[in-house]
């Protein structure tokens, strides 16, 4: 199936005000807002609904962004932060062009809904938005419900330069994944849970073409990918390709958060050289293979291994603040 779509990011220009905690080391915890704004997980999950009725999108674009925060310089939003006129920031590194708008937005929108509520306003970080909202994405495209832990601050910069080898990339061998997820405190088993977050979204062709035309010169495609995949991937990508065509990650359950892409992994249907070779590299094939049989296996190991996730560089005390604004820095 073919996606055609052109993101737009809708983002507020007012100026950023801070809220420092009296706190000035807070540790992350469950129910976190209980005495500062009691209702705020409620707020942010009618939020996200309301976007998630306006574009499926929403899902994939939200989970990712988390993904693309948490591995730069910790959970702290910066990856929310826009641009000015002097200072590139993290969103527009190359690495992060592809991230579709309605993530932002839907962060944008849950902070919008919070600072709504008097009580609330001024008290809740963009940080805490996003951790709140990709659970929430995850919960209604069918996966795991789990409790979050609150907390964090919002950091007090975002530099595109900061980007530079944080994230994994699709060519990435196991050991490099490994080696990635270890520097935030991620075992190769956290990694194998969280890379199913594939199992949802889209990809562009010209993130895995050279998969499908020119791998090598022995053998133009890759041969760990399925041969009748790879024909399909070819009839949706031709090589003269419309960069505005993109290719949904998991070719059965796209919208559905489940278990499917361990069992396209098993198939030879990985999208990304770093999908697939959890699969061929025998260090993790097991674990693939126990997973693409027991859906509840999974889910424990992904809500063990994204709780993990969200803990990794939060800001606290004098290093992060409260902006009102997620997309400007206070």
């Amino acid at each position: 199936m073919m996606v055609r779509f052109n993101a737009l990011v809708v983002i507020s220009l007012s100026l950023s005000l801070c809220f420092f905690p009296d706190t000035i080391s807070a540790q992350l915890r469950r129910n976190y807002y209980a005495n500062i704004c009691p209702n705020v997980e409620s707020i942010v999950r009618g939020a996200v609904q309301k976007k998630f009725q306006q574009t499926f999108v929403t899902v994939p674009a939200t989970l990712r962004l988390l993904f693309h925060d948490c591995f730069v310089q910790g959970c702290d939003a910066s990856v929310v932060v826009a641009s000015t006129s002097t200072n590139k920031a993290e969103k527009d590194h190359s690495d992060n062009l592809s991230l579709a708008g309605d993530g932002f937005d839907t962060v944008i929108k849950a902070k919008q809904a919070v600072d709504a509520v008097p009580g609330c306003r001024n008290k809740v970080s963009c940080a805490d938005i996003l951790v709140m909202a990709a659970r929430d994405v995850i919960a209604l495209s069918g996966g795991p419900s789990y409790a979050v832990e609150l907390g964090r601050l919002d950091g007090l910069s975002s530099k595109a330069s900061n980007v530079n080898g944080k994230l994994p990339q699709p060519t990435f061998n196991l050991n490099q994944l490994t080696s990635l997820f270890a520097s935030n405190g991620l075992s190769q088993t956290d990694m194998i849970a969280l890379s199913a977050a594939h199992t949802l979204g889209f990809s562009h062709c010209s993130r895995f073409a050279k998969r499908i035309y020119n791998f090598s010169p022995q053998n133009p495609i890759d041969p760990s990918l399925n041969k009748t995949y790879a024909t399909q991937l070819q009839g949706m990508c031709p090589q003269n390709v419309d960069q505005r065509i993109a290719i949904n990650m998991d070719p059965n359950t796209p919208r559905t958060f489940d278990n499917m892409y361990y069992k396209n992994l098993v198939q030879g249907k990985g999208l990304f050289t770093s999908d697939q070779v959890l699969f061929t590299d025998t260090s993790s094939q097991p674990t693939v293979r126990a997973w693409a049989s027991n859906s509840q296996a999974f889910q424990n190991a992904f809500v063990t291994a994204i709780t993990k996730l969200a803990r990794v560089g939060v800001k606290t005390g004098k290093n992060g603040n409260i902006r009102r604004d997620c997309a400007v820095l206070g």
